[in-house]
């Protein structure tokens, strides 16, 4: 029982110190005027606040009017804070001294600062040159592209990139040829004869095969004729 009233005593209190501001400016129904009437005939504290409240009141009351010109009603606004703020302000604390990092840079870091910026602007100039330079020329080989011949080369072939390891010496075998280079970034493979079967002869075969792309001797055209049927070595 004594827990309840106190909850109630609680609650009443803290719903009639909200009551307090309105109770002063005269804004409060009759019945909650008299409400907080009752209350704050027996509490002390809200009978305290009561009176703060008043003072307050009658101080702003007693204010003059804003004049409606916006500058002097400004400026009278301005001089009430400065008086509220002289009455309320703290020891002064005498300012730092200034730091070395505040101090102005002497002339040589900024000169060197300059060259810095300078050899920058000169190597961000160079590096773009030589990338033009580089874009400008191309990044592929074509099977055409002439490329340095490996010793032994006598044939230059592509393969389908579908073929297999298996697949690829089955037909090198059967042409008697071995690389000797390659694969290129085109896919071009060098290829060599390891038998005494002629270039022609290795072609054709090479050329029955769907898996050979491309397939072309390097020799010059008299290397490449057979040797003629009698002749004497």
């Amino acid at each position: 029982m004594t827990n309840n009233r106190r909850s109630e005593n609680s609650a009443e209190h803290q719903e009639v110190s909200a009551l307090i501001p309105w109770y002063v400016n005269d804004t409060l129904a009759d019945s909650e005027r008299q409400r907080v009437d009752a209350h704050v005939g027996s509490c002390a504290v809200c009978r305290d606040d009561l009176a703060v409240h008043k003072r307050l009141f009658e101080g702003i009351d007693a204010q003059p009017a804003l004049d409606p010109l916006k500058e002097a009603s400004l400026k009278r606004l301005q001089a009430r804070l400065d008086v509220a703020q002289a009455q309320n302000a703290l020891p002064s604390i005498p300012p730092l001294a200034p730091s070395r990092s505040d101090a102005p840079w002497p002339g040589w870091m900024a000169a060197s600062i300059a060259a810095m910026a300078v050899a920058i602007g000169l190597l961000a100039a160079d590096r773009w040159l030589q990338f033009e330079v580089r874009a400008q020329q191309p990044n592929y080989r074509t099977v055409t592209t002439s490329i340095p011949r490996p010793p032994g080369e006598v044939i230059r072939a592509v393969f389908a990139p579908s073929i297999t390891l298996v697949e690829l010496q089955t037909i090198l075998d059967e042409a008697q040829l071995k690389i000797v280079s390659g694969p290129t970034e085109a896919g071009v493979y060098s290829l060599a004869s390891n038998s005494t079967l002629t270039v022609r002869s290795s072609l054709a075969l090479l050329r029955r095969h769907s898996t050979v792309r491309f397939a072309e001797g390097t020799l010059r055209e008299p290397e490449l004729r057979e040797p003629e049927s009698g002749s004497s070595p």
